[in-house]
């Protein structure tokens, strides 16, 4: 075997409030030739997504917590280089969750075969991936937009705020409204994403904004912030309207409890539906989804945008920066 060691990242302490660098450490560690019905793969993309700040505290929750010591895991796309499987060739492009290392040993069951052809390798990591589903699945299942809904979307510059914006439009929606961060992302939310009006949190008086942009009140929120805005959300939401809770990004870095909205009690009169979910639960529409949004993609109808960092040794400063709302669309790390 021609490799024999690789880089990995290692969570070496739980952070507290935001996480810094010392909270990881780089190593280079060995790499295993595969054995009967595995396969090595070299990564050639690594997702970078706020759900794994959650994995870095131990607590129980849906998905396991990161141990110590121990290479992170995340989503990634990679060349097999080697394979003792023959259903998974040497140099099939695949999809699997060994991501924050170099090279991944894994059984052949653990990986998914993708074309390349259908669609950019990393775009299985975003638009063709989960996050793309979630933002699909989240506007047909959990909170589904009907003809002439009025929609509301934060994180809106985000992976799954950019796509959400655009299926939300092609579900029907009248109107479309993003929150993002500054000028210049919430531009970019009306000139390329499709949206109809843009809200900038970091103006403060978010309620009051997004009762500007939607004087007459929203009908589905989908939330992948919390805090303000789910209570400007709650605020505007009219009689019978949906709310899907796919993120909370502006508490993943709380070192104490955060209270809830103080208006929620508006849910009652108002006939709310508040659903959390998660990706896992509608792995089913990816048979709907993945084929549409590849034709769209191919023909021009889906912008997204990607966020790219080169090297594993930059793996660290790119999930920060992503906490603090660095990236626009998809955060990726490219490996050489």
């Amino acid at each position: 075997m021609s490799v024999t060691t690789g880089r990995e990242i290692h969570l070496v302490r739980r952070p507290v409030g935001e996480p810094v660098p010392e909270d990881f450490a780089t190593l280079e560690a060995p790499v295993a030739p595969p054995a009967a019905g595995q396969v090595l793969v070299r990564n050639d993309w690594l997702s970078v997504d706020p759900y794994m700040r959650g994995r870095m505290n131990d607590v129980k929750s849906y998905v396991p917590a990161f141990a110590l010591g121990q290479a992170m895991e995340g989503a990634a796309v990679g060349t097999v280089i080697e394979s003792a499987d023959e259903a998974v060739p040497v140099g099939a492009t695949v999809l699997h969750m060994a991501g924050w290392r170099e090279y991944a040993t894994l059984p052949a069951a653990a990986v998914r075969v993708v074309d390349p052809e259908l669609a950019p390798a990393q775009a299985y990591l975003g638009v063709l991936g989960t996050t793309g589903l979630t933002a699909y699945a989240g506007l047909v299942e959990v909170a589904p937009v009907k003809e002439g809904d009025v929609v509301f979307v934060s994180g809106a510059a985000g992976a799954v705020g950019s796509v959400a914006g655009q299926i939300a439009k092609r579900l029907g929606a009248a109107r479309v409204i993003g929150s993002a961060g500054g000028p210049d992302k919430t531009a970019r939310l009306t000139s390329e994403f499709g949206y109809d009006a843009a809200v900038d949190y970091r103006r403060g008086e978010l309620e009051q904004q997004l009762k500007q942009a939607a004087p007459e009140g929203i009908d589905v929120y989908f939330d992948n912030v919390g805090g303000d805005h789910l209570r400007a959300a709650i605020a505007r939401l009219r009689v019978g309207g949906r709310v899907a809770l796919c993120g909370a990004i502006s508490q993943y870095n709380a070192a104490e409890p955060v209270p809830g909205p103080d208006n929620l009690a508006l849910a009652i009169g108002k006939r709310l539906t508040l659903r959390g979910f998660i990706v896992t639960d509608h792995m089913h529409l990816a048979k709907q989804w993945i084929p549409q949004a590849a034709r769209w993609l191919r023909e021009g109808e889906l912008r997204t945008e990607e966020t790219v960092v080169e090297g594993i040794e930059s793996s660290v400063e790119a999930f920060l920066g992503l906490l603090r709302g660095a990236n626009t669309g998809k955060m990726l790390i490219r490996l050489p």
